[in-house]
């Protein structure tokens, strides 16, 4: 689903994010509930400062909050609790970023199982979030992708959790 968001994004650069496992559901500029079968609902969440994705009892925050101090990690792996996550920061060369931000746009756009908040002002300021419907054993598994064209950065995460 492809959504036009009408207020500016407050994140403005990759080193601008955190990562963040709990709290309280933050408040949305578009949210998309996906109920997959034999799994919890999982709640799709767009903030103007990046994404928040709610898996049962889990809440993963992925954006600028005010008063943390940006931070994150290219990978987080919480084996009790069946927590993956990996960030990769592409910063492609030339037209690179327009080119791959369209390629998401359209891949994402009619997705079941996507969110895409285009921000105001240009068309590749980006944030998207797709689950993955058939992950192996009973994981949930989800990326996001993080556009900012003014500093031609691609934020790029993935998410497995293990047996909600």
């Amino acid at each position: 689903m492809l959504v036009a968001l009408q207020t500016p994004y407050v994140d403005s650069r990759a080193a601008d994010l955190s990562l963040t496992l709990g709290g309280p559901e933050l408040p949305a500029l578009a949210v998309r509930d996906l109920d997959l079968p034999g799994r919890p609902r999982l709640r799709l969440r767009l903030l103007g400062a990046s994404h928040q994705v709610v898996a049962g009892a889990l809440t993963e925050t992925v954006a600028c909050l005010p008063g943390r101090r940006p931070h994150l990690p290219d990978s987080l792996h919480d084996v009790a609790a069946g927590y993956r996550f990996t960030a990769t920061v592409l910063r492609p060369a030339g037209d690179g970023l327009r080119g791959r931000v369209a390629a998401l746009r359209a891949e994402l756009a009619g997705d079941p199982y996507a969110l895409v908040g285009v921000f105001p002002g240009d068309e590749d300021a980006v944030t998207a979030l797709a689950v993955a419907p058939d992950p192996p054993d009973g994981a949930v598994a989800w990326r996001t992708w993080h556009a900012y064209p003014q500093t031609n950065e691609l934020v790029l995460t993935e998410t497995v959790v293990e047996e909600l």
